[in-house]
C-alpha cells in the first residue's frame, strides 16, 4: 500500500470510529478509560496535538467538538452520566495498575 492510500485508509477508519463512538453513546468515557486506556477527551487531545504538529491552530474545545460531534458542554448535559462508584474503583485499579 502506498504512502497516499494508507493515509486515506487510516483517515476512514478514524471517521469511522468517531461515528461508532457516536452511535453509542452510552459508552461514557470513564468506561472506555477503565477497559481501552483512553477516551473521547483522549482522542480529542490527540487530535489537537497533530493539527498543531502540522502548524494549524486548534485549541482543546475545537478539537473536543470535532470528536464529540458537538460543543464538549452540551454532550456533557446530553449523554454523560454520573460516574458510579464501581465504575470509579475500575478506573482508580487500572490507573493503580500502571503504576
Amino acid at each position: 500500500m502506498d504512502q497516499n492510500t494508507q493515509t486515506e485508509v487510516e483517515a476512514a477508519a478514524f471517521r469511522q470510529l468517531l461515528k461508532h463512538l457516536d452511535e453509542h453513546k452510552e459508552a461514557q468515557n470513564i468506561d472506555l478509560m477503565i477497559l481501552a486506556g483512553f477516551c473521547r477527551n483522549c482522542l480529542a487531545k490527540w487530535y489537537r496535538a497533530e493539527a498543531e504538529e502540522r502548524g494549524e491552530v486548534m485549541d482543546y474545545e475545537n478539537a473536543r467538538e470535532v470528536i464529540y460531534g458537538m460543543p464538549y458542554s452540551e454532550w456533557k448535559e446530553k449523554f454523560q452520566e454520573k460516574a458510579t462508584p464501581e465504575q470509579l474503583a475500575a478506573f482508580e485499579a487500572r490507573q493503580s495498575a500502571k503504576a
